[in-house]
This record gives C-alpha cells, structure tokens and sequence, in this order.
C-alpha cells in the first residue's frame, strides 16, 4: 500500500514539475493536466500501471535483451494511453479522421511493436507477438458506438487477448522447467488484460470514452508536406495503415475470371471459340520437318533430366462459398488470419497453407485442416469434429468446446483442451509427435502435456487380438 503511495506522489510531482518548465499555469489545458490525478479513472489507471506492468517490468529486467526492449515499448503504449485518457476529458468527440489523428501516438507505439516481430525469426519470437498481438487490446478508446465495427471495450479487450495468448501459452509450455523468469513474465502479462485492463474498462468505461461537451476539438494534420531544412535528411516513407483506420478489399465478383472459369465463360460466349487460332500448313507438322527426328540426343535428354520438377502452388483463397464452408487455402506466412463472422451451420477447411496463424471467432460445425505445414490454428466452439490430416507441424488450440478430434498421417501435432473439451474424443491414425495439452489442476494456469503413444502391441488371445500401447519404463 505504501509503494502504491509513494508511485501516485512520484507521479503528481513529475507533473508539477513539467508545468514549471513549460511555463503555462494558466492555461485551461495545464490546469487539466494539474487536475488529473484527483479523478478516479486515471489514478485507478496509475494503480493499473503500477500494479501489473510492473509485474512485467520486473521480470523482464531480469531476462533483458529483446523481452526487456519488447516490455519498454508495452509501458511506452500503457503511458500513451493514460495521456490519451486524461486529453479525452478535454476534447469534443471528434470524426473519423479526427480520432485517427487524435489516436496517432498510440498507434506509433504499437507499430513500433509490431517492427520488432518483424525481420529475422529470434529466439524470443513468442515473446515479441505476444506483447505485439496484446497492444491492440488498447484500440478500445477507439469505440465510438455500434456504427463503429468494433466490439464493445469489455469484448474487444478480451478477444485481442485471445490472439496474443496463442504465444503465451507457447511460452509457458518452453519454459515450463528451464527460466521461472519467462514464465512470470507470462503470466504477469496475461494479468495485466485480464483481470486488469478488462476490470479498468468495465469499472470506468463499459460503453466507451467520455468526451468532452465543451473541450477543444481535434483537427487532422494538413496534409501539405513540409519542406526539409537544409542539411536535414530526407523524412521517413509514409507508415503502413493504421491499427484504427479500415480497408475495404476488392469484391471478388470484381476480378476477372482465371483458368477454367475463364475457358468455360469464352465458350458460353457464342463467340467462335478456333477465330483466334492459326492455320497449320504442311511445312509446320513435325513429319515434315528435318529438324525434328525420332532420335532423341544426348545433350537435349541430359537437359531434360537435370531440370527438377517444381511444385505448383495454388492461388490463396480466403472466401465463404454458398454460405456454408469457409475455405482458407494456400496462405503463406500469414499471421492475422481471421473468422469472426461464423455460425454453428458453417464448416471450415484449411488447405496448403504454411507459416501461418488462424483465428476461428465463434461457433462452427466442423474444422478441417488438411496438408499444411507450421500452421496454427485458435477456435472457439466445434459442433462435430477437428480433423487434422496429411499435416506436417501444426499447433491448434480449441478455447471452448470440441465432441471430436481427429489426426490422421500427420507429424507433428500439438492440441490445447480447454476445460470445457477435456470430455474430447481423440482418435490418431498413422501419425507421430502427437501431443494433447490439458490446463493444470494448480492455480498457476499452467498446461500439462501429455504424449499420445505411436507404438502398440498386438497379441492373440482367445481367437481374437487384443492391442496395448507400448509402455517405456525408465527403469534399466
């Protein structure tokens, strides 16, 4: 409690203190920022703060490198946050092109999360997207109502920690006997959202930010670049778009038809189909012609044999057909793959795709997975079956419900139970390195890995086999 204290005094002055050195006591802005910490939200937020980032702060000091740089930009976006919230008492409730503006130093922030994942896979690698992926839980100031496209703050906390805790729990299953370190910083980081965020929004804005009636109202940067100085270098490429601005793709119905669609619409078209063929004459059939014999040569038949074959990849899909399957195909290194707008009369197939992370947000009828290669795949419900097939490294994770699931001629197979799916049907054909995680008996929130067996023993008796799976003792 003390600590707690003296953090809110230390942060009181710091704010005092650079009112001094601006000068500006009078202002109507100085004397919100001076008023700040007596209301409620924020000194709850400088609790929020103080209580759980420093959890993570704490344990990231002792693991350094990339995890200490990765917690320094979480507290830098944590921090902006708390800026934003005390500027919103103050502001109008600005338009769509105002927010993004008013929003942009929360978004650098996060972008700055987001580059640290980027460029050559690290060691910690989990570490960096979980933190990375939790940062859009912040994007809940931008709720601005139903019209908006965003779930409500509460939700929207909860369902961007489902996508950063796909890396979490990597984390606590690596490090489960080697560094306490990472798994406290795991854990601490999945406090900091739940309870602690989500609690923070729920307790003081269940329904949004609260925007002044009679504060300042944002305006958009002119779009105008300004000249560089002299001797000043060049500015910095525009950045990619921003976490709180949307993209509307290209319908599909748009895009000319490809392959067969294409032959089949020319025929249909009544046009003649051989206008734009040319004419063989006589000197053009190979019987006529003295350069093509029989005989095959050596040096065009070495030529022939020494050009591997390649394999053909498909074009990606991402698209609902009929209404009724969900087909995602052939998609590479995708990290952002998501379904979130899904019933329980839907199906979902996965095809081809490789490096690769897939989120399921609902209740569907049945997942396949099939031919894919370090694919990881997060859903909520299942009404019949997961089925993973011809699959080589795959992670899957099912947060909710699962009757089924099936593996069949797959290496490598990682699944998460939820509580709620320990009762599973597990059924394994022709597959090896399978292993089943099931959530711990402990309060700790860790996960039990339990191997499935790929060797058995078939033994006659009484006019029948009877099969046992092969038991290794550690024993000599």
């Amino acid at each position: 409690m003390e600590e707690k204290l003296i953090q809110r005094l230390e942060s009181a002055v710091s704010r005092l203190e650079a009112l001094s050195l601006s000068g500006g006591g009078g202002s109507a802005t100085a004397r919100g920022f001076e008023d700040a910490p007596l209301d409620p939200s924020i000194v709850a937020y400088e609790d929020l703060i103080g209580q759980y980032l420093g959890r993570v702060s704490a344990a990231a000091e002792k693991i350094g490198g990339q995890v200490l740089d990765i917690t320094k930009v979480l507290q830098q976006a944590f921090s902006t946050q708390k800026d934003l919230l005390i500027q919103v008492k103050q502001t109008q409730k600005p338009d769509n092109v105002g927010l993004a503006e008013f929003l942009k130093p929360l978004n650098e922030a996060i972008t700055k999360a987001n580059s640290l994942t980027e460029g050559r896979r690290s060691d910690f690698f989990n570490h960096l997207k979980t933190a990375a992926d939790s940062l859009s839980a912040l994007a809940w100031i931008a709720y601005t109502g139903k019209e908006c496209g965003m779930s409500m703050p509460i939700a929207h906390v909860e369902e961007s920690w489902q996508m950063a805790e796909f890396y979490c729990n990597k984390i606590l299953v690596e490090y489960k006997t080697k560094d306490p370190n990472h798994l406290e910083w795991a854990k601490a980081l999945k406090e900091l959202y739940l309870p602690g965020l989500r609690d923070y929004v729920k307790s003081f804005y269940p329904l949004g930010p609260v925007w002044s009636s009679t504060g300042k109202a944002v305006t958009a940067a002119s779009s105008k670049p300004k000249a560089p100085a002299p001797g000043a270098p060049a500015p910095p490429p525009p950045p990619s778009a921003s976490l709180f601005s949307s993209e509307t793709s290209q319908a599909s119905a748009s895009r000319p038809k490809e392959g067969m669609a294409a032959v089949f619409q020319e025929i249909n078209s009544g046009k003649p189909v051989t206008s734009g063929l040319r004419k063989v004459t006589a000197d053009m059939k190979t019987k006529n012609r003295a350069d093509r014999s029989g005989v095959v040569g050596m040096h065009e038949k070495e030529s022939r044999t020494s050009s591997p074959a390649v394999a053909k990849v498909g074009p990606p899909k991402f698209e609902l057909q009929m209404g009724r399957k969900w087909v995602v195909e052939n998609q590479i290194a995708k990290k952002d793959l998501v379904i979130s707008e899904c019933d329980s009369k839907q199906s979902v197939y996965i095809f081809g795709c490789k490096d690769s992370v897939l989120q399921i947000q609902g209740k569907v009828n049945n997942i396949t997975i099939d031919k894919c290669a370090n694919m990881g795949v997060l859903f909520t419900d299942v009404v019949a079956a997961c089925e993973i097939v011809n699959c080589n490294r795959v992670e899957v994770q099912c947060q909710g419900s699962a009757p089924t699931v099936s593996v069949d001629n797959t290496t490598g197979c990682q699944f998460y139970l939820s509580k709620d799916a320990l009762g599973a049907s597990i059924t394994t054909a022709k597959s090896s390195e399978v292993n089943i995680l099931v959530p711990s008996s402990g309060a700790d929130g860790d996960w039990a890995e339990h191997a499935l067996p790929e060797q058995f023993i078939h033994m006659f008796k009484d006019g029948r086999f009877e099969t046992t799976p092969v038991s290794h003792s550690a024993g000599g």
